[in-house]
C-alpha cells in the first residue's frame, strides 16, 4: 500500500509546472489555465482499467508501465553505509498519473474535444509534446551522521523523451534521474541535485514478492478498489552517495515496490503507516495500516512476511500488534509523527522495537509526509535479529481532504 496521496501531489505539481511552461513559451491564457486545472483535478475513473483478478502479474512485462491504469509508481528505498560504518538512507521514486484513459479523445495538448476547444489549444495534435501521462519523482538522501535531510522533487510530461518507463529492457526515468537494467537482475539507480547525488547498483537476490492475493492487494471493500503490487527485497546494493561535494563509497540493501491501480482510499480514511523492514537473517517484512477518522484501522490493511528463501506469507490486520513508543514534532510543519515503535507478530514469534535513524526525515514538497530510514532490533523464534528499513507516514499534517 503506497502513495494513495500521490495523485494529489501530481495534480499540484503539474499545475505549477504548466504555469512555468506557459511563462517560458508564451503568454499565459487564463481560460486555458482554468481548463487544464479542471482536467488535472478530475477524479472520474471511468474508462480506466481496474485491478480485479489475482495472478495477473507477469514478468518482464509488468516491470514496465500500465498506462490504462490511472496511477502507478516504482519505489526504491535503501539503507547504506561506508566501510567505516557511516550510515545513509535514500529514496528514489517515480510516479505516473494518467490524465485521461488511453483510448480517450482528451489530452493535455492539442485536443479539440471535449475540453473547451475555443480556449484550450496549446500545441498541434501531432506535436511530440502531446501526452496524457505525467510523471513525478521524489529523491531524498538521509545523512545520518550529520543529521541532514535532502529532499527533492521533479515532474514532467511523459512525452518528448522527458520522462517515461519501459519493460524490456527495464527502465524508468524523469530527465536524468533513472532506474535502468544493466544486466539480468541488476539495476542501476542515478539521481542528483546541486547538493547530493546517488549512483547505485542493485542486484536481485530473491524472486519478486507478490503481495495480497497473488499480487492483487485490496484497499477497501468497493469492487475494483485494489492494486497490483509486488516488491523486490533484500537487493544487494553498492555504489556511491555524494553529499555537498564529498563522495562516499557505500554498500547495503535496497527495497523496490511497484504498484499500479485505478483506486482510492475508502471514505473516512485519512492516511497510512507503511513499514518495510529487511532483517539481517535474510527475511523481510512489509505491512501497512490505513488510519480512519474515527480512530479505527481499515480492515483491508495488510502485509507480507518473506522468508530468507523467498517464501511469502500474507498477513492480515489481526496478525500484528503495533504500539507507538515515542513521537516527534516537526519544526517545519508542526505535525506530530510516531518516532518509536514496538511490533509483535505472534504467529511468527517475532518481536521488534525500533526508531528512526534520525528524527527529521519529513518531505515538504508538493505535499507533506514523513518517509525515512529506521533501525529495529528484537527476536524471531527466540533468536536475536536486527532490521533496517524504511517507514512512510501520511495524514499527520494533511488528510486526503486537507490539513488536520
Amino acid at each position: 500500500m503506497r502513495k494513495w496521496l500521490i495523485p494529489l501531489l501530481v495534480l499540484v505539481a503539474l499545475v505549477g509546472g504548466y504555469a512555468w511552461w506557459q511563462s517560458a513559451t508564451g503568454p499565459t491564457a487564463t481560460a486555458a489555465d482554468a481548463s487544464l486545472i479542471s482536467l488535472l483535478s478530475e477524479e472520474d475513473t471511468a474508462g480506466f482499467t481496474r485491478a480485479t483478478v489475482p495472478g495477473a502479474i507477469e514478468f518482464p512485462r509488468d516491470l514496465g508501465p500500465h498506462n490504462d491504469y490511472q496511477t502507478e509508481w516504482w519505489y526504491y528505498t535503501g539503507n547504506l553505509e561506508t566501510a567505516d560504518g557511516r550510515p545513509f538512507g535514500y529514496q528514489l521514486t517515480f510516479f505516473r498519473r494518467a490524465l485521461t484513459p488511453a483510448d480517450s479523445e482528451q489530452s493535455v495538448e492539442g485536443s479539440d474535444a471535449p475540453i473547451q476547444p475555443s480556449t484550450f489549444s496549446l500545441q498541434p495534435s501531432a506535436s511530440s509534446w502531446r501526452a496524457n501521462q505525467v510523471y513525478l519523482a521524489h529523491f531524498t538522501i538521509s545523512d545520518i551522521t550529520d543529521e541532514a535531510f535532502y529532499p527533492a522533487e521533479r515532474f514532467s510530461r511523459g512525452a518528448a523523451g522527458l520522462a517515461g518507463a519501459q519493460a524490456d529492457p527495464y527502465r524508468v526515468w524523469l530527465e536524468d534521474w533513472s532506474a535502468e537494467e544493466v544486466a539480468p537482475g541488476v539495476v542501476r539507480l542515478q539521481a542528483s541535485t546541486e547538493e547530493v547525488a546517488l549512483d547505485l547498483t542493485l542486484t536481485q537476490t530473491l524472486p519478486p514478492v507478490l503481495h495480497g492475493n497473488e499480487g492483487l492487494s485490496p484497499k477497501g471493500p468497493e469492487p475494483g478498489n485494489a492494486s497490483y503490487y509486488y516488491s523486490i527485497v533484500q537487493q544487494e546494493t553498492a555504489g556511491s552517495v555524494t553529499v555537498r561535494g564529498q563522495r562516499y563509497d557505500v554498500m547495503g540493501v535496497s527495497w523496490k515496490d511497484h504498484e499500479y491501480s485505478t483506486s482510492a482510499l475508502s471514505p473516512g480514511a485519512i492516511g497510512w503507516d507503511w513499514f518495510s523492514l529487511q532483517l539481517d537473517n535474510g527475511a523481510a517484512l512489509m505491512f501497512f495500516q490505513i488510519r480512519r477518522e474515527d480512530g479505527t484501522l481499515e480492515p483491508f490493511s495488510g502485509g507480507s512476511f518473506i522468508t530468507p528463501d523467498g517464501e511469502v506469507r500474507p498477513l492480515g490486520l489481526d496478525e500484528w500488534q503495533l504500539e507507538v513508543a515515542d513521537t516527534w514534532t516537526s519544526p517545519t510543519s508542526g505535525a506530530e509523527y510516531p518516532a518509536g515503535w514496538r511490533i509483535r507478530i505472534p504467529s511468527l514469534d517475532l518481536e521488534l522495537s525500533g526508531q528512526p535513524l534520525m528524527a527529521n526525515q519529513e518531505l515538504n514538497v508538493s505535499n507533506v509526509y514523513w518517509e525515512g530510514a529506521v533501525s529495529f532490533g528484537g527476536t524471531i523464534g527466540g533468536q536475536p535479529v536486527s532490521a533496517r528499513g524504511y517507514i512512510e507516514m501520511t495524514g499527520y499534517f494533511e488528510t486526503m481532504k486537507g490539513r488536520l
